[in-house]
């Protein structure tokens, strides 16, 4: 569920809702967005005309500090057109969205971090399709992995947005280096590098998969980054949508692969106790003993970052880093777990399509990245304009044609799976369910 539990991250309480305006300037009446347009500093939105003075609605789960930063990043868009773009962000944004586009009170744009929220709507008839000018800006700059999530029975409906990396392991690049050990480039390595860590008493990982009603899904995170390394992309999406059972015997394989790791009491979970502790663990304090050198790795997304305390250098000769999980077999390429959000439209008139097109843009994409804390898989992101060291890395992983991009799986399966028995099951597991048992439970909740 990256989608959503990244957002937890950033999320305070309370709806912000963000305007921008044109601003008129010392009393003078406004240029007309034609007129601006031929300015030097409009150049790059000289093919949006005709949008001057309306008013274009976007709803999200983007709030408070991030949504201030959305605001920034299309401002100069907004100016220079002269259309009005009105932002909303709640913190109930799945459950109100529904509740608003059925109450014929849609926004114009919406955010949709859930391939399959946006599937509803598409389904429902709820959803436009992506004009011309969007499908095109956005097939220049995103892989046919990321459109296809935004894709419903061939037709695209919601152009990608941003993005996160899940496939990370965290560590402590001064206690790699006080100890001799290197990053390890594949699965077996990685195994070793653990077990040599056991050796010298240190416990390799460290885990939390508390998550208030959530608990759980920090272990989901891990089986599908393992699938997807353990029996490949295909097998995943099998998984996904079901057309293989959930207990089906790759699942198995995967499942035990990861409780090598985190049900080995020779591996976790150091700085904090035995395989039991990851379920009382929060998913914020489950890496902290990496930076105390308590433990030596621990899996995460890239948003990981901002939960190290507060000086804590994030860098490759800092307190602590990032390196990419490992495949089990190189030669089969570079599995990518990750989410991201999908822009839908509501309505489609020529001031909506033609923001829903602009924020598909290489150029909306590098203005956002400026203001830090933000990735993309566009393609036209320039990574010098991401200060973040880890998201460098993201993005450098994320443009990487060798890469094999799959969407978090739970935000793909039915939420009575995905956002229910999944993380249940994967609790009682790291509580001592054996796998067999945990998987039968979770395929007797897919939905009939």
């Amino acid at each position: 569920m990256a989608s959503h539990r990244q957002r937890r991250l950033l999320a305070f309480s309370g709806a912000v809702v963000l305007a921008l305006t044109v601003a008129a300037c010392g009393g003078k009446s406004e240029p007309t967005s034609e007129g601006k347009l031929d300015t030097p500093e409009c150049a790059a939105y000289k093919d949006y005309t005709g949008i001057s003075g309306e008013t274009v609605t976007i709803y999200a789960s983007i709030r408070d500090a991030e949504a201030v930063l959305l605001e920034k990043s299309w401002k100069p868009f907004a100016d220079c057109t002269g259309v009005k773009i009105e932002y909303e962000g709640s913190g109930e944004f799945e459950a109100q969205l529904k509740v608003r586009v059925e109450g014929g009170d849609a926004p114009d744009l919406a955010f949709i971090p859930q391939p399959g929220l946006l599937e509803f709507f598409a389904k429902g008839g709820k959803l436009k399709a992506a004009g011309e000018k969007t499908k095109a800006m956005a097939t220049q700059n995103f892989s046919p992995d990321w459109l296809k999530y935004g894709t419903v029975n061939g037709t695209l409906y919601g152009a990608p947005l941003g993005a996160n990396v899940k496939s990370f392991v965290w560590y402590s690049p001064a206690l790699f280096k006080e100890k001799g050990w290197t990053v390890p480039k594949t699965w077996d390595e990685m195994i070793k590098l653990s077990d040599t860590m056991a050796a010298a008493g240190v416990k390799p990982w460290c885990a939390g998969i508390g998550s208030g009603d959530a608990t759980g899904w920090p272990a989901t995170d891990w089986i599908e980054d393992v699938l997807l390394r353990d029996q490949g992309p295909d097998v995943y999406d099998q998984w996904v949508t079901h057309a293989i059972p959930f207990n089906d015997p790759k699942i198995v394989s995967a499942t035990d692969r990861v409780g090598s790791i985190l049900k080995n009491e020779k591996y976790v979970n150091g700085g904090i106790g035995g395989v039991k502790s990851i379920a009382t663990t929060t998913f914020q304090d489950g890496g902290l003993p990496v930076v105390q050198k308590k433990c030596g790795m621990h899996r995460q997304a890239s948003f990981y970052a901002n939960q190290w305390p507060q000086g804590t250098k994030v860098a490759e000769d800092g307190d602590a880093f990032a390196f990419y999980l490992p495949p089990i077999d190189p030669a089969k390429g570079k599995p990518v777990l990750g989410g991201g959000e999908f822009v839908g439209a509501f309505t489609d008139t020529p001031a909506v399509q033609a923001v829903q097109t602009y924020l598909a843009s290489a150029d909306w994409a590098n203005s956002r990245a400026k203001l830090n804390n933000w990735i993309s898989a566009n393609k036209g992101l320039d990574v010098a304009n991401v200060a973040n060291p880890i998201d460098k890395v993201a993005v450098g992983i994320l443009q990487d044609s060798g890469a094999v991009f799959r969407f978090d799986g739970s935000d793909l399966m039915p939420a009575a799976v995905g956002a229910n028995s999944f993380w249940k099951g994967m609790t009682n597991w790291i509580n001592g369910t054996d796998t067999k048992a945990t998987l039968d439970f979770i395929e007797g909740t897919w939905p009939k």
